[in-house]
């Protein structure tokens, strides 16, 4: 039985997917061939299971969670650090997973950590100039390239490095441009595969698609200078801080609770489609010929904060299923790639909080469980056979939807609702 409602549920998948011609599988695949191809669905992945970064996740943990992400038809990661233990270990695991069935198919774009002077200190940051740790993580990211050219298809100059609300670490794109043209030196030195792109992937403001006072000369040169722009869009985080799409607007006051909830959605959608076409609209009027791609978007399952029941109340599986599978198509339809924020939750991010938001963004939780968004694939029997920390792959609340509706709130009216920025 679970074979016959895994086929059809990948025969519906195929039908989506019918009229796009699969790219080359030699080992000279590349990122212009993966990226925005709906058989090439990407993700942003950290395999963290405890509470601190210290404890990292060992190469077989890893490699039962690509066995996971392959099943999810995801053969693009995103990562961050690489100068943790784990991307290179990540690459490992690949590695070894390619050996074992030469049908194995996973890609990776490298996150190069970028910071300012004094970030993560009791100094305070300096913005006009760069933490010395940059050219160690540019280094590290440059070696893992040539190591595992097969896999590393794309590495990404900072994250979130731009950004002005990023104030602990934040800096100004000169930096991102110097170590981007660095790295196109390597390529046209032959140091590295000419094919490997470089971006960096920040948020939708820092690419000229929000506050105009981003649109600088220095961004233009940065434009120029990177393989394609990877953008980040959180309507979820935009929920608290930006409320206006997000309320519920006097026309809809008489609509019942689930038709409120989604119709909210929808315009959460319409919130990264519009971040994305303000991005699409200045980028291209520097370089008509840049592709633009989405670096992170996602939603969070629980939240004691901004997101929860005393905030915009945007946190929780139903909200974060629905955007997922809206932004899933959209993207797919569009031939964009979205790096979906994340695949696994992570509890080291607010390690002091539990119930914290930045620790729920995965679609399966630490007990792997897979969420809401994934019901429709553990149904399917995607899963059969795949183990996390030793736990099948089952579904949250037992699989009850009406349970899970018990968590479920409406978003806030705007007639009782501050909507003015914060």
């Amino acid at each position: 039985m679970n074979f016959i409602r895994k086929a059809i549920y990948f025969g519906v998948v195929a039908v989506l997917f019918s009229c796009a011609e699969k790219p080359k599988t030699e080992a000279n695949i590349t990122a212009a061939d993966i990226l925005g191809h709906p058989e090439y669905l990407a993700i942003s992945y950290g395999g963290y299971r405890e509470l601190t970064r210290d404890i990292q996740p060992t190469i077989p943990e890893l490699k039962e969670d690509m066995k996971i992400l392959a099943a999810m038809n995801v053969k693009i990661l995103r990562t961050y650090n690489v100068h943790l233990a784990q991307a290179a270990n990540i690459l490992e695991a690949i590695k070894q997973l390619k050996e074992e069935d030469a049908t194995f198919e996973m890609y990776m774009m490298l996150g190069a950590w970028i910071d300012c002077e004094n970030a993560w200190t009791e100094l305070t940051p300096n913005h006009e100039s760069e933490s010395e740790r940059n050219a160690v993580e540019i280094e590290t990211a440059v070696t893992l390239a040539k190591k595992h050219p097969d896999i590393v298809k794309i590495i990404a100059v900072g994250n979130e490095a731009m950004v002005k609300w990023a104030a602990s670490y934040y800096v100004q794109p000169n930096v991102i441009l110097k170590w981007v043209n660095h790295l196109q030196e390597l390529k046209k030195k032959g140091e590295l595969p000419e094919s490997l792109w470089i971006t960096s992937s920040d948020d939708f403001a820092s690419w000229g698609g929000g506050d105009t006072s981003y649109q600088t000369k220095e961004l233009e040169e940065l434009i120029k200078a990177v393989d394609y722009v990877s953008m980040h869009s959180y309507a979820m985080h935009n929920s608290y801080y930006n409320p206006q799409f997000w309320v519920v607007p006097e026309k809809e006051t008489d609509f019942s609770d689930i038709e409120k909830i989604d119709a909210a959605m929808e315009r959460a959608l319409d919130f990264a489609k519009t971040n994305y076409q303000n991005v699409s609209n200045y980028v291209k009027s520097i370089d008509s010929t840049k592709t633009i791609h989405i670096g992170e978007s996602g939603w969070t399952t629980l939240s004691d904060g901004h997101y929860g029941v005393e905030g915009s109340r945007a946190a929780d599986e139903y909200k974060a299923g629905e955007y997922y599978k809206l932004l899933r198509a959209w993207t797919t339809k569009e031939k964009i790639a979205s790096f979906y924020f994340e695949a696994f939750d992570e509890q080291w991010k607010d390690a002091k909080n539990p119930l914290g938001s930045e620790n729920h963004f995965g679609l399966i939780n630490l007990k792997g469980e897979a969420k809401y968004a994934l019901w429709e694939m553990v149904d399917a029997g995607v899963f059969e056979g795949l183990t996390r920390n030793g736990n099948p792959i089952t579904k949250t609340y037992n699989g009850d939807k009406n349970i899970l509706m018990q968590d479920v709130f409406t978003p806030p009216l705007a007639s009782e609702k501050d909507v003015s920025p914060k």
